[in-house]
């Protein structure tokens, strides 16, 4: 993955560079510099549209305004556009590699403290579920929730792992931040406490 970002800013660059070339306000410059400008934004937005999608959408929607005055035979204005979105691209890539790098952090953060929570409550659940007679402060509805829940648990972590294997992070955080909560309830039915519960 950082080998694609470095390739997506080497493509970047070198369409700034194109379009830095172009200093006469004339049809040819301009559709050059366009045709730059797409050929950053369509580098960048296959790596960033998971993770800025709001930023890359911004950019796509400029590119249509700058096609939009070429085809008008606003040169002029089309290639201030197109160079000003070279840039841009080059700062949404930025952007997407930052929000990259956060979410690594917080996947990480979670995919070592679940499997934590979950080992707690299933040896929890295994040992009240061979005594013959259940503590005072545990009744069998409880139990039964909080197996229920560890199932759920267990089944929404799997769903959060794919996501994360698919390259779907935005996703696979979101549905692990549930799996925690889904967990910390159960662990405060069956009265767990636990050093390992990961970070909100």
């Amino acid at each position: 993955m950082k080998r694609n970002f470095i390739s997506i800013a080497v493509i970047v660059l070198f369409a700034i560079a194109m379009i830095m070339a172009c200093t006469d306000a004339n049809k040819a410059p301009a559709e050059l510099a366009v045709k730059a400008a797409e050929e950053a934004i369509n580098a960048v937005k296959g790596e960033a549209a998971k993770l800025v999608p709001e930023e890359v959408t911004a950019l796509e929607t400029a590119l249509a305004s700058a096609k939009d005055k070429l085809a008008k035979g606003e040169y002029k204005a089309a290639l201030d556009e197109a160079k000003g979105l070279a840039v841009k691209a080059k700062e949404v890539l930025e952007a997407a590699k930052a929000k990259k790098d956060e979410m690594t952090k917080k996947w990480t953060e979670l995919s070592q403290g679940l499997p934590k929570m979950v080992e707690d409550i299933q040896g929890k659940v295994d040992a009240l579920s061979q005594l013959k007679k259940l503590p005072a402060n545990m009744t069998a509805e409880k139990l039964a929730e909080a197996k229920s829940g560890l199932d759920a648990v267990k089944a929404d972590w799997a769903k959060a792992q794919e996501s994360f294997k698919a390259g779907n992070m935005a996703e696979a955080i979101s549905v692990a931040t549930s799996v925690k909560d889904k967990a910390v309830k159960a662990m405060e039915t069956l009265g767990i406490t636990s050093a390992d519960v990961p970070k909100s």
